[in-house]
């Protein structure tokens, strides 16, 4: 089922305004035990003093609306209150791409990223927006901040919200008061109840769905007052801590002087990542360089331990050309991929490109509607994850003769830190051997590991993204 709105402005440039130019946000009574869900991230920001500076990693993902300035205010809100946390806030936010392609676009995104929250919201079809947050739980140790839609222009503030009453056809109604709701039950999350929160304060001053819109569905100014003051009302610490599923997500394992014989080191753990933890600051590259394994394997020998960036935007855009890269069976390396378009037809349902690796060289030639596997067996290209057609049909205007795209292959773990941060990520959600070896980062303080270990058994091999067969 694909919902009535298809997004495709990019609208992130609106001036932000002072809260006193239109009515308070007045947060309802229940607001106290709303954010339960994502207390390990508010716990990790409000911990953190100026002699343990806590890094914490928040995502804003989605279309438009997401992109839109509202976001900003939340993070300085972020940064003004919690002054001591090394904040990491990134928006990935694609307009006009609903579900259906940001669950590609995630592949590169959002689980690389590994962040600590992400704030959610998108429009399209319900399977696929439930296929990235299943995906975010098996992969990530993130707590997930899924909003509902805001109030659309031409949406009855009287529509049905009984979720036992509604059905898919009633799309609207049923995706904000049954579908999500049921998904974030489902999966642990937190919902935070946008399209409430934006009528009643539409009704308690007494204002038309439009007054805070500039089209039928993006904000104006006044709009992102609002949308900035409901986020923000969320993202605040509890007496209740995280419960218990969070707590069991990221566990800290002490070390002493006896965790390591004659300079080696070997942890056994269950999850998908490692971090090393140092106590005390460590100046420059005091840990030095540390010999790592994992499963008795050099990391560079283990397939999902390397990740795609996202491809390079259709020219004046940040819309990524191909929507999704997948790793062939052969083993990638750190380096950087460019494709060279030619003969393209007007509307790109023709098209030649050739494909060559920094350090592969030149990796073999395809051309628009086949399946591209290049000759090192390092990338594949499926024909739908190309993203040429809409670009085109969107914005107006076709690329010049040549145009390249390129994105990374980058690893995903760091044997040489000079600071707390990831040892190793990307693996699968399972049991391994972690291995160090050489006692440099023994003696720049390594006091603990943290492993993150995602809620949910993965239903996908993250290393078997595409076969080879042509």
């Amino acid at each position: 089922m694909i919902p009535r709105f298809l997004l495709l402005s990019t609208l992130a440039t609106l001036p932000l305004h002072a809260a006193g130019e239109y009515p308070p946000f007045k947060s309802p009574g229940d607001a106290g035990t709303r954010g339960a869900a994502i207390q390990r991230t508010m716990g990790l920001l409000d911990a953190t003093a100026i002699e343990k500076r806590t890094a914490v990693r928040v995502l804003f993902y989605g279309q438009s609306i997401t992109e839109q300035v509202w976001w900003q205010g939340v993070k300085e809100d972020l940064a003004k209150r919690f002054p001591f946390a090394r904040l990491e806030v990134e928006n990935r936010a694609i307009g006009g791409h609903s579900s259906q392609l940001l669950v590609k676009t995630a592949e590169a995104d959002l689980y690389p990223f590994q962040p600590d929250l992400v704030i959610f919201h998108v429009y399209g079809a319900h399977d696929k927006y439930e296929d990235i947050i299943r995906r975010i739980r098996e992969r990530t140790t993130a707590e997930v901040l899924m909003a509902t839609d805001h109030v659309g222009a031409k949406d009855p503030l009287d529509e049905p919200t009984d979720a036992a009453q509604l059905k898919p056809d009633q799309w609207n109604p049923w995706m904000n008061y049954s579908f999500l709701p049921a998904t974030a039950k489902k999966y642990g999350c937190e919902l935070l109840p946008v399209r409430d929160l934006w009528k009643s304060y539409l009704r308690e001053n007494k204002l038309e769905p439009r007054a805070l819109l500039k089209d039928d569905v993006h904000l104006n100014d006044h709009g992102n007052f609002l949308m900035t003051e409901i986020v923000k009302s969320v993202l605040l610490p509890l007496p209740v801590g995280p419960d218990e599923r969070a707590k069991g997500m990221v566990r800290e394992h002490a070390l002493t002087a006896a965790s390591w014989q004659e300079g080696r080191l070997a942890f056994e753990f269950e999850g998908n990542r490692v971090d090393a933890v140092f106590g005390g600051a460590v100046e420059g590259d005091a840990a030095g360089e540390t010999g790592l394994t994992i499963d008795g394997k050099a990391p560079a020998e283990i397939r999902q331990l390397f990740t795609f960036t996202r491809t390079a935007g259709y020219s004046g855009t940040n819309w990524p050309c191909l929507l999704r890269v997948q790793r062939g069976p052969a083993q990638l390396q750190d380096e950087e991929w460019t494709v060279t378009l030619a003969n393209a037809s007007d509307d790109y349902k023709s098209f030649l490109f050739s494909l060559t690796g920094s350090k592969t060289g030149p990796d073999g030639v395809g051309s628009a509607g086949k399946k591209f596997v290049s000759k090192s067996g390092r990338i594949v290209i499926e024909p739908d994850d190309w993203n040429l057609q809409f670009c085109r049909k969107t914005f107006g205007r076709k690329l010049e003769e040549g145009f390249r795209i390129t994105w990374r292959s980058i690893p995903q773990w760091n044997p040489k830190l000079a600071a707390t941060g990831t040892l190793v990520q990307g693996l699968a959600n399972g049991k391994h051997t972690l291995v160090l070896t050489g006692a440099a980062m023994q003696k720049a303080g390594l006091t603990a590991l943290r492993v993150h270990r995602p809620p949910f058994p993965q239903t996908e091999d993250p290393a078997a993204d595409a076969s080879a067969s042509r």
